[in-house]
Formats: structure tokens, sequence, C-alpha cells
């Protein structure tokens, strides 16, 4: 049987001098060009069982060559590789028909996965999606680091289906500009894009807010008033800090998730529910459903796609771009021009930013607005960040790193006495466990730069066992790089 023939096209000589090496030892027939015309050819001529190619190419741009070959050779995979670290290219590549995308640099072995997975699944037509409104220069996310890589791949794999998303993240780590974005690139962009806080409406009025209200319903009902689920017909609701959402509007919005339909409050007429539900937590659910304060059977039907938003501490790559971002956004809004220097950059990055990117931002636009420099130094970055951050009442002086027993101590005194005098909770046990188990693994994957095998080891643990581990803790897996 002839090996598959792998077409491969891209500018830099190294990078394709690496990738025959590493696909002929795997078995593969390799040819490689250094332009989109010699690949043309070769698809015209049938050529080849996939196709790798980068974007950037000298003669023409690989992403506005997938169409035509998805057109030609529907049946030929392509792989897309690109040094552009942004959620546009991401989302471009998997519209036009590319089966995977791949940042650079990348991992030589998820790439050969990717080429294994593309050759051993039957081609299916792309179905077309709109072209991105969104110009490469007015990017929704910002961000280059491995983290925020993974998310921009699995956005711009959610674009072409409409599943139902749980955004988890701390306040402040972008969870409704992640909904927008997957609104704006996705099937349902035409339609409207509507956004309710549920910790923001009083608990007796999230029904309304949701579903409507009929004339003469309650007092007050003047008339009939359409709710989110209609205002958002056609299109995406997202609901921010559901974790918040009261018991009885969780059972309302668990029935329209299974039949599809809901009445509004005091009518009898049932409306068809035609909306994709996004929804964002900064709680931790699972805990919150072994409280008895979250439907388990809710949380399921929400929580089809996972998406974990990491903080801004495990993105600290991120925080020059983002800081150069918010610099230039204050100065389009007619605030004064303003540069960082390398010292004030240094200090953003050893900040640890609880209020992650939303903080980040309302400090540079007070440094903006405030400072009196044309070119802003750490002198005025740490001023900025001593006054805003809280100071811990009784903080011991700490003559080096915390001891992790301490730590854990200090931990578990504060949360039995936030519990004193009130409903004790049954499962502290596993709450301790679990919080310490999470980052425990993240960083061991971390150090370990994403490889299973090495972090089991260093674990003690067996590779199974920390396959599980990583999956019922949502624990996000981002391999390491070439």
């Amino acid at each position: 049987m002839t090996p598959p023939t792998i077409l491969i096209a891209d500018d830099d000589r190294s990078i394709r001098t690496v990738l025959t090496q590493a696909l002929g030892r795997s078995g593969y027939q390799v040819r490689t060009t250094g332009n989109a015309a010699t690949l043309w050819r070769w698809v015209e001529e049938g050529e080849g069982d996939l196709v790798i190619t980068d974007v950037v190419m000298p003669d023409e741009n690989g992403l506005d060559l997938i169409p035509r070959i998805r057109k030609l050779r529907p049946d030929l995979r392509i792989v897309v590789m690109s040094a552009q670290f942004t959620l546009m290219t991401a989302v471009k590549a998997t519209q036009s028909g590319a089966f995977e995308y791949l940042p650079k640099p990348f991992d030589l072995q998820e790439l050969l996965s990717a080429i294994g997975r593309a050759l051993a699944v039957p081609a299916s037509p792309v179905v077309g999606a709109p072209e991105p409104r969104d110009s490469d220069e007015r990017l929704p996310l910002i961000g280059r680091s491995p983290a925020m890589q993974e998310i921009y791949r699995t956005i711009a794999r959610l674009t072409t289906a409409d599943l139902t998303v749980m955004i988890n993240g701390e306040s402040g780590t972008g969870k409704e500009l992640v909904a927008r974005a997957l609104h704006d690139y996705g099937k349902r962009r035409v339609g409207p894009f509507v956004a309710i806080n549920m910790a923001a409406i009083p608990r007796e009025l999230i029904e309304s807010e949701l579903f409507g209200h009929e004339r003469g319903a309650f007092t007050g009902a003047t008339a009939r008033t359409q709710g989110r689920f209609e205002q958002a017909n056609g299109g995406t609701l997202f609901l921010d800090e559901i974790g918040d959402m009261p018991p009885e509007a969780q059972t309302r919005l668990l029935r329209v998730l299974q039949e599809g339909e809901f009445t509004s409050v005091g009518g009898r007429q049932p409306i068809k529910a035609n909306v994709r539900i996004i929804a964002a937590t900064h709680r931790d659910l699972r805990s919150a459903i072994r409280q008895g304060q979250f439907r388990e059977d809710l949380y399921y039907r929400l929580n089809v796609v996972p998406l974990r938003l990491p903080p801004l501490r495990e993105r600290v790559e991120d925080i020059p771009l983002l800081a150069r971002h918010f610099l230039e956004r204050a100065q389009a809004d007619g605030l004064p021009v303003k540069t960082l220097d390398q010292g004030a950059v240094d200090q953003l990055k050893r900040y640890a930013w609880p209020g992650n990117v939303r903080e980040l931002e309302n400090l540079m636009r007070r440094l903006a607005a405030l400072c009196p420099q044309d070119t802003i130094g750490a002198e005025q970055i740490a001023s900025e960040l001593v006054e805003t951050t809280p100071t811990a009442p009784e903080a011991p002086v700490a003559t080096g790193p915390e001891p992790l027993v301490r730590a854990v101590e200090r931990h578990i005194r504060e949360f039995l006495a936030a519990h004193d005098g009130g409903a004790a909770p049954s499962d502290i046990y596993d709450r301790v466990i679990a919080e310490v188990e999470r980052p425990l693994i993240r960083l061991t994957l971390a150090a370990t730069r994403g490889n299973q095998i090495k972090a089991a080891a260093m674990l003690g643990l067996n590779r199974n066992t920390l396959r599980k581990k990583i999956r019922d803790l949502e624990i996000p897996v981002v391999r390491g790089l070439m």
C-alpha cells in the first residue's frame, strides 16, 4: 500500500527541512515548496493526500488558497500553520475549510496527531460562513500566549457549530468578549446578541426579565413586555454569572433548554426559543451543585462545551501587548499619547492582577490621563499598584515563601470562620483537596510543557489516572513548543 503524500508549502526552508525529516520518519511521502503557485499546480494535478500550508507566502496568502483547494478537491485535508498569533487567523482558517490550525512555533507530535486524524476522518462538505466583519487591526481578544492560542482555536471551531458554551473564569478575564466573539464570527452573527447579568437583577424579576410578561401579570405590568429570550430570537443569549441564578429560575431555564419553548409570565401560549445559549460564571459550579445551590441537570445542559479563560497571572507574556493596546485605545479616546519603558513593563509583569485584564485596562487609562511624563516608568507603575492594592490586616512580615502547610492551615481556618454560626458544608475534605489538586497538576503540566508522561512521573501517578484528573478538573493542556 502506497503511503500518503503530504504537500507542504512554507516560505521558511528550515521549517520545510524539519517537517520533511519528521514526516519521513513517520512513513509519509513528502513534497515541499516555498510558494503557493507550486502548491496549487500540485493540487490541480491531483497530487497529495493532505496539505500543510503557511498563511504568509511570497506570492499569495495561504488562507485565500484554501477555498480554491476545497472547491477543486473537497476530499483533500488542509492543515494551516501561522506565526500570526490572532483570533482572526484561527477563525479564517477554520471557516475557510481547514481541518486544523496550528500556531508557530508548533509541537511536532501535535502536528503528527492532526495529520493522523485528518487522514482518518471521512471528507465532509464545508458550509461557507460569512466573512468576519472585523479586520485584523481591531481584534476582540488580545494575546499571544500558549493559553490564548488554545482559546482562539476553540473559538474558531465553535464558530462553525451552534453548541451551548459555558465560559468559566475569574472576574475581569474577558468572558463577555469571548461570548461576543463566538456570536460575531458564528452562524448567528446576523441575529442579535443579548446579554443579561444574573447577579445584577433582583431575584423576583429574573423570570420576567428572561421570559417577558403579559399585561396584568403582576402589579405594575401595564403592557406586554418581551423578555431576553424573545429579544435574542435568531441570535445569541449570553447569561452572565449564571451561578447566581435562583433555584426557581434554574428550573424554568432547564425546561426551556429541554423543550425548546417557554411561556411569558402570565402567558398561556408557548413561544419557540430560537437562541444559542452562552453562559458564564466565576464560581465553581461543581461545588455549588454539591451544596445544593445549582441544579446538576442544568449544569450538564449548559456545559456542553466548557471553556476556561486563564487569569492574567497565567498569561504574563501577554501583559506588554495588552498594556500597549489599552494605551492606544486611550489615545483614540482623546487622552494623551503615552508609552511604557522596559522597567514599567517588568513592574507590570511582577504584579498578581487580582482584577485581571479589566484591572490592567483601568490602570492604563488612569496613567494615560494623570501621568505627566510621555514615557511611563517603573516608579509610576509601582506607585499606582501600591495605592490600589488592599492591605491585608495583621499580615506577618514575610522572610521568604510561605510554607505550604501554613498556607493550607490559614485557608482552612478562614473557611471555617466564614461558616461559623451558619449552615456548615458537608464536603470540606473534597473541596480542600480539589483546590490543592488543580493548581498542583496545572503547574506540573506547565513545568513539563504539557508532556503528560513526564508530569505523571513527577506526580507519582499512573498516566491514565492523570488523564482522568485532567478531564474531571477541566485543566487545559498546552503542549510544548518546537
